[in-house]
This record gives structure tokens, C-alpha cells and sequence, in this order.
């Protein structure tokens, strides 16, 4: 029997294994701690998944924006469409005035940023079923006080010509607009000091003649270009927080063709006969001053041009001076803020809450004076050239909402000279109808 008991307990233990009782191998205890788990038998850890960084995209009245999280990378379609009717009534129209309609500029805009100081503007032009560029320029601004902007786009004379075309108070500028160049190719320096109180702007161009635009140059003459506008209340809560003046001007070597000046009706109302070429020295002046008080808004500017002009056949060049100045009032009757930028309602279109936009009434007077050298020495193109030109308009212009405006404006312009015999050319009625979509 002992023999027996002691052959069961041996067989017991070799089925447990070594150092384990049957006790310990049915039941451990709950007492001894869990045995460690061997590094290798342990599952490898997941690294954090990266975030994933997502850019903003947006679409509203400033145009359609796609945008880097950070910021640092942004581009923006935007553009604008200008739909006129233009009209001369009254018997004296002049032959080269035609009742017509027309795209006055339909141009689509693109423009952003790249690395968070650079910028880019991109706007081509299909008005009047033609194509031309613009703007086309990049800029690097490492702060407000000094921008870098290289290409073309406005040189940095007339108030009203670097006022953008979607906030003019008319819907064609007044005259000195015509006596400064519009866009041209170059690189400028500008910013602002002080908290806005001084801006200012210098640049070297090509030289594009009065009231034209360039792409290339046509000669080794360069403009040098500048402007200074102070706005000395800028800082306080004056109410002349918002009144401003300045100088501006050109100056250089040019050679080449010579502009022809129009009506604010864009009739010629003064050119040079042909064969009489700029050849010399062009220097432009243009004091400046603007002032924005809530609804009440003043723009006001003066320009000289004078060329060193001859002809083509002969003789040494001459200087030939022109002169323009104009005075614009606005004042919105719906009590909106006038602003240099253009009018943004506060109630805008919504006839269903009896909102109907923002009314602005304008009122311009503008003159245009020819240098009487210019019909005395036989450069002025008698046909069709006023010795000088005087005009007054009157318009409302109605802001449905920060993106469509409706204008409607009448320009008379009387002249001196311009006509057969030394007589005085009829005077000029315009009316102007302006659908404008800018987003």
C-alpha cells in the first residue's frame, strides 16, 4: 500500500514540472505579483501621428481667397466690371463724339502673398474688346515703413490716378489725371512713418508720356519719380484726422511721340501737329490735397507738364508747358463714410428690411490750360486743339452694396478756341451711365 501511495505522488509531480506543487499550478496565489513580461513579447509603440495642417479658403466681398494656416502663403481672385453708356446730346456734339455703349475695363485680378513678405499683383485688361497688362509687379515689404515694388503699375504723382478706378467720384477723371503718366515700368521705394502721418514714395521709370501707359522702353532716357503726402492729425481724434496734402512730381529725359489730351467726354481737345516729337527734358508737378470728414469728402489737385518738344525736320527743341487743375466734392446723403477707397454702405440693397444701399451726390469743376508757345510756334494742331478748356459736373452715384454701384453724371465743357478762324469751339455735354460689379 505505501508502495502504491508513493508511485502516485511521484507521477503528481513529474505532471506539475519542476519547483511547482499541484496546489500552485491549480490556483496561484493572488498575494505573488503578476511575472514580467520579456521585452520581446512586449508590442512595438506607435509613433504620434503628425497634424495636419490645413489652409483656409474663403469667398465674400473682397473675392475669393485661399489661404495657408500660417498665413505666410495667401492668394486672392478678385477684379472688376465696368459697363457704360456714354452719350453727347445737344446739336454741337463734335463729329468725334458717338453715342455709344461700351466695356469701359474688364479686368480680373489675381494677387497674394508668397513667404509671408512678398507680394504679387497680376491684372490684365479686356475693356473696349482689346487686351493689355495692366498691373504686374512683386513687392517686398519687410515692413510699413519700406516697401520694394519692381514692374509696372501707377507711378506716384496724381492723387486721383492712384485712386483705384472702382472709387473714382466720376466715371472718367478730371484733367490733370491726363497730365501725368498712368502705369509704367520701374522700381519704387515707399511706405509709411510715424503712424501714417508721412507717406511717401520714390521710384525710377521708363517714362511714360502724360496720360499713357508703357510696357517697354523706347529710349536710354529714365524718369526719376516721387511723392510726399503728409496727413499731420492722422494720430489724434481731431477732425481733421482725415485731411491730407502733398507734392509730387517727375522729372527726366524722354524722346518719342507726344500725347494727345481729351474731354472728360474723351473727345481730343488738344494734339500736336504731326512730325513734333518730345526730345529733352520732362518735368511734371503736382501739389495735392484731400480731406474726408464722415459723408463730406474734398479732392483737390494742380499739374504742370512741360516737354522739350521739336520738329522733325529741323530746328533745336523748345519747352512747351500744359497745366490742369480740378476740385471734387462728395457728400453721401444715406450718412455712409466717404473714404479715399471708396464708399462702403451701411445698409446695403435688401428691399425686403427696407434697406436700399448708400447715395452719394458728387460735384467737380476742371480746367485744362495749353501753353500758348504751343500755337504760336506751330506745334499745336490748330483742327482741333482749345487753347484752354473749362468744365463743371454734377453726378450720383448709388453704392447697392459694398460690390455694385450705379452712376449716373453730366460734364459740360466749354473752350477757348479749337474752332475755325480762331473761334471757340461748342461747348460739350456728357452724360455718363455706369454699371460697376468689383468684388
Amino acid at each position: 500500500m505505501k508502495t502504491v501511495l508513493l508511485a502516485v505522488a511521484a507521477a503528481t509531480l513529474v505532471a506539475a514540472g519542476p519547483g511547482t506543487t499541484s496546489a500552485q499550478q491549480a490556483e496561484p496565489s493572488p498575494a505573488s505579483p503578476a511575472p514580467a513580461a520579456s521585452p520581446t513579447d512586449a508590442p512595438a509603440a506607435s509613433p504620434a501621428p503628425t497634424p495636419v495642417k490645413t489652409g483656409r479658403a474663403s469667398a465674400g466681398a473682397d473675392g475669393f481667397v485661399l489661404e495657408s494656416e500660417s498665413g505666410d502663403f495667401r492668394l486672392q481672385v478678385r477684379g472688376y466690371v465696368q459697363f457704360d453708356g456714354r452719350f453727347y446730346p445737344g446739336a454741337d456734339a463734335p463729329a468725334a463724339a458717338t453715342d455709344t455703349f461700351l466695356l469701359r475695363r474688364v479686368r480680373p485680378i489675381v494677387q497674394g502673398t508668397v513667404g509671408r513678405y512678398f507680394d504679387f499683383n497680376l491684372t490684365p485688361d479686356f475693356g473696349g474688346g482689346t487686351t493689355a497688362l495692366q498691373d504686374a509687379f512683386v513687392e517686398a515689404r519687410p515692413s510699413s515703413k519700406l516697401r520694394v515694388r519692381v514692374g509696372k503699375f501707377k507711378a506716384p504723382v496724381s492723387l486721383e490716378r492712384l485712386q483705384p478706378a472702382t472709387a473714382i467720384a466720376f466715371v472718367e477723371r478730371a484733367f490733370p489725371s491726363s497730365l501725368v503718366p498712368n502705369r509704367d515700368v520701374g522700381v519704387q521705394l515707399h511706405g509709411e512713418l510715424a503712424s501714417g502721418v508721412v507717406a511717401y514714395a520714390a521710384g525710377v521709370f521708363d517714362g511714360a508720356p502724360d496720360g499713357s501707359s508703357v510696357d517697354s522702353d523706347s529710349n536710354a532716357g529714365k524718369d526719376l519719380a516721387g511723392r510726399l503726402f503728409l496727413s499731420p492729425f492722422k494720430r489724434g481724434s481731431s477732425a481733421f484726422r482725415d485731411l491730407g496734402f502733398g507734392i509730387a512730381g517727375s522729372t527726366g529725359r524722354q524722346a518719342g511721340a507726344l500725347p494727345t489730351y481729351r474731354s472728360g467726354g474723351q473727345v481730343p481737345i488738344f494734339s500736336y501737329v504731326s512730325g513734333v516729337v518730345a526730345d529733352g527734358t520732362r518735368t511734371r508737378i503736382a501739389p495735392q490735397l484731400s480731406f474726408y470728414s464722415g459723408p463730406f469728402a474734398l479732392l483737390a489737385e494742380y499739374v504742370r507738364s512741360e516737354a522739350s518738344v521739336r520738329q522733325t525736320d529741323g530746328g533745336a527743341p523748345v519747352k512747351v508747358a500744359q497745366q490742369a487743375w480740378q476740385a471734387t466734392a462728395f457728400i453721401n446723403l444715406s450718412g455712409d463714410a466717404a473714404s479715399y477707397s471708396g464708399v462702403r454702405p451701411r445698409k446695403p440693397y435688401d428691399p425686403a428690411q427696407r434697406h436700399w444701399g448708400g447715395v452719394e451726390l458728387v460735384a467737380r469743376v476742371n480746367a485744362f490750360a495749353a501753353d500758348d508757345f504751343a500755337f504760336a510756334g506751330g506745334f499745336a494742331d490748330r483742327a482741333v486743339s482749345a487753347r484752354k478748356a473749362f468744365a463743371w459736373g454734377v453726378g450720383l452715384n448709388w453704392h447697392l452694396n459694398r460690390n455694385v454701384k450705379q452712376v449716373v453724371d453730366y460734364e459740360r465743357t466749354s473752350f477757348t478756341g479749337g474752332a475755325a478762324a480762331g473761334g471757340d469751339r461748342p461747348a460739350e455735354n456728357a452724360l455718363f451711365v455706369r454699371t460697376q460689379l468689383a468684388f
